[in-house]
């Protein structure tokens, strides 16, 4: 069984693709300690000692304000790792699956963004994770790169989360209503991850390249707070927010360190028509999702 790297396994995404691949191969999940990815040198070496078949580049510096003073950081992460990776994927033979972001584009216009549209970040992270993925595409490794948005997981912190938390606690929430997306559950990307896998591993030739995973439809961010806390009352979840208590703002009244795109959807028709996968809407999603936190919480 081929040996497969995750990094970024204590993540949303990493933990659910720990379940999705573990029946491919023998999983390696080092933990930062044992896997700094800020050195290209301690990376490489790790990369030679355990000679993975297949990679899978789950982690990544998403602290999108901090990003702006943390920059050395940022880039160190998102860049200049994954280009390592690549690069000895394509020396060593291995699969390189490597995940990006809706933030690489501007969001302007109201049209879901296509692969090939130009990418134009507004912000340090963004930017990183741009030149993330151009690092991938010149090593010329066998890879996938994974464009998503607005991830949320049972395991680790998100919006999701938060707004829910958020709701059991205070009787006023004020959510940013004009910066619009799609909400795509960990799950759901990792277990497009294992069809990627089980496709490459049953036949080595496949369209590698660009995919944007995400759910279909759209939503603001105080649309998908509503939508969550809607569920929750539903379910009878102790709430101290009132029926009137979230409130759409403007960005304009959120100042944030940094930009985010106002439109981010994703137009996912390249995945689904070449690989005859059928992506949920970003309700069933959620509601998948919410159905796992609802069952955690009632023991």
């Amino acid at each position: 069984m081929p040996r497969i790297l995750i990094t970024g396994s204590s993540g949303q995404l990493g933990f659910e693709l720990q379940r999705a691949l573990c029946l491919f191969g023998e999983l390696r999940c080092p933990g930062r300690q044992q896997l700094n990815l800020a050195s290209r040198q301690a990376l490489l070496a790790w990369l030679d000692a355990e000679r993975p078949e297949v990679i899978v580049n789950a982690a990544a510096y998403t602290a999108v304000d901090l990003a702006e003073s943390e920059v050395e950081l940022a880039h160190a992460i998102n860049a200049a790792a994954p280009g390592a990776m690549a690069e000895w994927a394509a020396a060593n033979d291995a699969l390189l699956l490597h995940y990006s972001t809706d933030y690489v584009f501007d969001g302007s216009g109201e049209t879901a963004w296509r692969e090939d549209d130009n990418a134009k970040p507004l912000s340090v992270y963004g930017h990183s994770k741009w030149l993330g993925e151009q690092a991938v595409r010149a090593a010329g490794a066998r890879h996938f790169i994974l464009r998503t948005s607005w991830v949320a997981g049972v395991h680790g912190n998100n919006f999701a989360k938060t707004m829910l938390r958020l709701a059991a606690s205070k009787e006023q929430l004020r959510v940013v209503n004009d910066q619009f997306g799609t909400p795509t559950p960990a799950s759901l990307l990792a277990d497009v991850s294992a069809q990627l896998l089980a496709r490459t591993l049953a036949e080595r030739e496949q369209p590698y390249g660009s995919y944007h995973v995400a759910t279909q439809g759209c939503t603001s961010w105080y649309q998908y707070a509503a939508y969550v806390i809607g569920l929750a009352r539903e379910a009878g979840w102790p709430l101290t927010l009132p029926g009137d208590g979230l409130q759409p703002i403007p960005s304009a009244d959120y100042p944030q360190q940094a930009l985010r795109p106002a439109y981010s959807v994703l137009d996912c028709r390249k995945l689904q028509q070449t690989f005859g996968l059928q992506l949920p809407s970003w309700q069933q999603g959620i509601r998948q999702l919410f159905a796992t936190l609802d069952a955690a919480r009632r023991g």
